[in-house]
């Protein structure tokens, strides 16, 4: 057990590291290219930070055959946006809260309404359709539709993102191969390599992963659909957490939680559209229970910022549901 333990805890941080450079690799590349905020928040950063709960489920539904495999998938699949809408965006209204307090950002959040109304109603349409999909069954044409639908509505979204006209972002933090090799942060013979050293990480650091899940559940009786749920996510999303917190400090709220709601949108179409086509997709109660607690508070947040009454305290209340929420699950799983 003590050496699962220890390979997990490997598999976690090279995944984290790996993302670190992969992301700042993908943020210098959108302002080489001149992308403004919305773009490198919900496009870039998201897509970037959301590889490996992506490419986790990937591995072992493909390369982990089986009940376990398929279980570790849907978990994985399912845990990433169910931490993202509550736990995620929760650290995001606690930072903001926290640095207004010590008096390094104003007190008011300063959010593009726009952009994060967009990422909201992407991802609540399409994670509905996704949970509703567990009702096919054995329907697998019609399994392979929902999956292609899926697929469908994130270049839409992209589309809808790239058209909408917004500032060009401050520099990021220097890139990491500028430090090591000089050459400048602008220069693409030093993104480009950073971000598939970065993607090359995050994959093989993601096999590791999956294999020792399997391993530390059979050891301790738990069920791999409950670790992934709940371990994956937390190791995996630390990127989206750790820039959210950065930009939250900054003053920068379109970027923090554009980074979050982003990685919902992208993490509700393409993973979960694998999910359907490439798993039974028949989804425990736990699994249901994490949708429908994903999709609630996706859309708790839209109404409040419809109203224009968003603050810090209502993003915190997300991390109090996931509390909540984790009980649930686990209580359901026994």
């Amino acid at each position: 057990m003590l050496h699962d333990v220890v390979l997990l805890l490997l598999a976690l941080t090279v995944i984290v590291i790996s993302c670190e450079l992969f992301t700042n690799g993908i943020e210098w590349l959108g302002q080489r290219l001149g992308f403004s905020e919305g773009v490198v928040g919900s496009v870039l950063a998201a897509v970037g930070t959301a590889l490996p709960e992506t490419v986790i489920p990937f591995i072992a539904v493909v390369f982990f055959k089986g009940r376990s495999g398929a279980e570790v998938g849907i978990g994985a699949i399912a845990g990433a946006p169910f931490m993202l809408s509550t736990l995620t965006l929760g650290l995001c209204g606690f930072s903001m809260w926290y640095f207004a307090r010590k008096g390094r950002r104003p007190t008011e959040l300063s959010v593009n309404s726009t952009v994060i109304l967009r990422d909201l109603k992407f991802f609540i349409i399409a994670y509905s359709i996704a949970a509703l999909a567990t009702l096919l069954k054995d329907l697998s044409l019609a399994k392979a539709m929902v999956a292609v639908l899926l697929c469908a509505i994130y270049p839409i979204y992209l589309y809808q993102t790239f058209k909408h006209e917004g500032e060009l972002g401050q520099e990021p933090e220097q890139l990491h191969f500028d430090r090591l090799f000089r050459g400048g942060s602008k220069r693409l013979r030093l993104i480009v390599p950073q971000i598939v050293l970065g993607l090359g990480g995050i994959i093989g650091g993601a096999g590791l992963f999956v294999d020792h899940v399997e391993d530390l559940a059979k050891t301790i009786g738990a069920s791999p659909l409950i670790l992934s749920l709940i371990v994956s996510p937390i190791a995996t999303e630390l990127p989206e957490k750790i820039n959210s917190v950065i930009w939250s400090r900054n003053g920068k709220d379109t970027l923090a939680m554009g980074n979050v709601t982003g990685a919902m949108v992208f993490q509700s179409c393409i993973p979960v559209a694998f999910g359907v086509a490439f798993t039974s997709w028949d989804l425990s109660k736990s699994t249901i229970l994490s949708a429908v607690v994903a999709i609630g508070s996706a859309l708790s947040y839209l109404l409040v910022i419809k109203r224009g009454k968003l603050t810090a305290p209502h993003l915190m209340r997300g991390a109090a549901v996931y509390a909540v929420a984790i009980t649930a699950i686990i209580m359901l799983s026994r």
